[in-house]
């Protein structure tokens, strides 16, 4: 990881094209004002997301026969 120094004016005109950069790369860019650091630009940490595989274990519960329902289709469709 390397930090890369850019003028406000620098800053200003390829903003997004920096913003773009640091979130290929991961490299931290620090803004200056008249030679001196202003600020730092860097990667946002990025949350893990959850899978959502077996979020509904144990919460769900299965009643009868969920394949074999011809009683319950019967009458459906029919108008």
């Amino acid at each position: 990881m390397s930090t890369r120094f850019v003028s406000a004016t620098a800053f200003k005109t390829h903003c997004l094209g920096l913003l773009d950069e640091v979130a290929a790369k991961g490299d931290t860019i620090t803004v200056t004002k008249r030679g001196r650091p202003v600020a730092v630009l860097g990667p946002a940490k990025r949350k893990r997301t959850k899978s959502s595989m077996g979020i509904l274990a144990g919460k769900v519960k299965i009643v009868g026969d969920i394949v074999n329902t011809p009683d319950l289709w019967a009458g459906f469709g029919k108008g």
